[in-house]
């Protein structure tokens, strides 16, 4: 735990840990898998947060966007929503088990070839972890967008939101020392405010269901806010 708030303080001061990304990845595997081993088989058709998508194809999704990283298959339009409706279908008619070896082999090592690239893929590990939360959402699981590693998907949430180019916002989070920043100044608007929980935080940036939250956002509205589209 000490090591993740090390590197999480690190990456929040503005400077980038190459192997954030990793660790989140790494931390995401340790709880997310045994979970879904044992997962009942009939709850992999339930519907999630993604539009169209179950939970068999959120976490096909997932392993197909890693392994890609981790054979460095990264092709023009890679990630755009025809490449990843793609994969899916790809894997369809894969067994279960199937789909989960291959996540928990995107987990493992797609760290490692996030860590040696420019920055670009960083906030894909961050998306990976959201979906994990649109998973355990729709199983019902606590923890969805939250979890020990809460304190490592923070600051990429900082990081994506200044590459997407969202306004400035300082967030006073529940339960967290001091604010956290996101997002870029923006000449004569002053910062965004935010104050609730960080699990309403990813929901906002990541564009998930914000039914039954309680929060405050002044200064911007949500759609300005999304780094996930």
């Amino acid at each position: 735990m000490d090591t993740i708030k090390e590197t999480a303080a690190d990456a929040a001061g503005g400077v980038r840990d190459p192997w954030l990304p990793d660790l989140l990845l790494r931390t995401e595997r340790d709880a997310l898998i045994p979970l879904l081993r044992r997962t009942p088989p009939a709850a992999y058709g339930l519907r999630t947060a993604c539009p169209g998508w179950t939970v068999r194809d959120v976490l096909a999704h997932c392993g197909a966007a890693l392994v890609r990283i981790v054979e460095g298959r990264l092709e023009e339009g890679v990630f755009l929503p025809e490449a990843n409706a793609a994969d899916v279908a790809e894997r369809a008619h894969w067994p279960v088990g199937r789909i989960i070896d291959e996540l928990e082999r995107g987990f493992t090592e797609a760290g490692a070839a996030i860590a040696a690239g420019d920055g670009t893929l960083d906030t894909v590990a961050l998306g990976e972890w959201i979906h994990a939360g649109d998973v355990r959402e729709a199983l019902g699981t606590p923890g969805a967008y939250a979890g020990d590693s809460l304190a490592l998907a923070l600051p990429l949430l900082s990081v994506a939101s200044r590459r997407r180019e969202t306004p400035r916002l300082i967030a006073d989070i529940d339960g967290h020392t001091g604010a956290l920043e996101l997002g870029n100044e923006v000449d004569g608007r002053p910062p965004a405010r935010f104050s609730g929980d960080a699990a309403t935080l990813i929901r906002i940036y990541s564009g998930r269901p914000l039914v039954a939250t309680r929060y405050e956002l002044a200064g911007a509205t949500e759609a300005e806010l999304l780094v996930y589209r």
